[in-house]
């Protein structure tokens, strides 16, 4: 299993529950029994029972491919990733400033000072 890191706020994100391949698999599922069958709520909750999955996880991670897919509005999933890795240049870029105000302070306050020879 691999190592958690820690996120810039210091917490340390949840361990994946399920395999990366199982959402995919889960979502595919739904919707070809929605196609055969026609109803749409019920087969996200034989499904979800089927594959040992929280309904409500499931309905999120369909919710979320139906977004992906143009069908329903929201935040797409490469949308999301793009403004994460945003955020976290915004965070090193903020803090490479703030090292370099620093520095650019010690080095104003050294050449202030006197020199004795």
């Amino acid at each position: 299993m691999e190592a958690l890191k820690p996120r810039e706020s210091g917490s340390v994100p949840a361990p994946k529950k399920y395999p990366d391949e199982l959402p995919d698999r889960a979502v595919r599922m739904v919707f070809a029994t929605r196609e055969r069958t026609g109803e749409k709520r019920g087969p996200l909750t034989r499904v979800a029972h089927q594959l040992g999955i929280n309904p409500e996880t499931l309905r999120n991670w369909v919710k979320q491919a139906e977004v992906d897919a143009g069908r329903r509005p929201g935040t797409s999933t490469e949308d999301r990733q793009g403004v994460a890795e945003l955020e976290r240049e915004v965070f090193e870029l903020r803090r490479a400033n703030s090292i370099l105000k620093s520095a650019s302070a010690f080095f104003a306050a050294e050449l202030d000072r006197p020199h004795l020879r």
